[in-house]
């Protein structure tokens, strides 16, 4: 699983960086991380990538936390 969990952060950082942090396929990345988290029992980790993914979706900047002007 740490594999997984290492292709999943390169590919959450690469897909920031390409599409920003609101793109729908950025979203669904953090999302997948969130749940390889959640079976790994590492739910702090988990927690933070769903709030990412959350947040994202809901229209708040993940960095600022100000919703979409």
């Amino acid at each position: 699983m740490a594999e997984a969990e290492a292709i999943y952060r390169r590919a959450l950082e690469g897909k920031e960086k390409a599409w920003g942090p609101e793109h729908t396929s950025t979203l669904d990345t953090a999302n997948n991380l969130e749940i390889l988290y959640k079976d790994q029992g590492k739910m702090a980790e988990a927690e933070g990538m769903y709030r990412l993914a959350q947040d994202g979706r809901s229209g708040i900047h993940v960095s600022t936390g100000v919703g979409r002007v």
